[in-house]
């Protein structure tokens, strides 16, 4: 999938303050991101089990 015209900027934007970054600012802010993706996951997960009425945790589980 193709990012559009204002998500090309504000990656570029990103990529340039990533430079300036210390790694230890670097690992910081990994795991901050990775949190926020992991509650974003559950998010997703909730919402779709509301909307669709199913039962993802145990269809998650399945795939394991």
């Amino acid at each position: 999938m193709a990012l559009s015209l204002e998500q090309e900027f504000m990656m570029r934007s990103f990529a340039e303050q990533v430079k300036l970054m210390s790694q230890e600012q670097a690992k910081e802010y990994l795991l901050i991101l990775y949190k926020q993706i992991m509650v974003q996951e559950t998010t997703y997960r909730q919402l779709l089990k509301h909307e669709w009425k199913l039962n993802l945790d145990a269809a998650f589980e399945a795939q394991k």
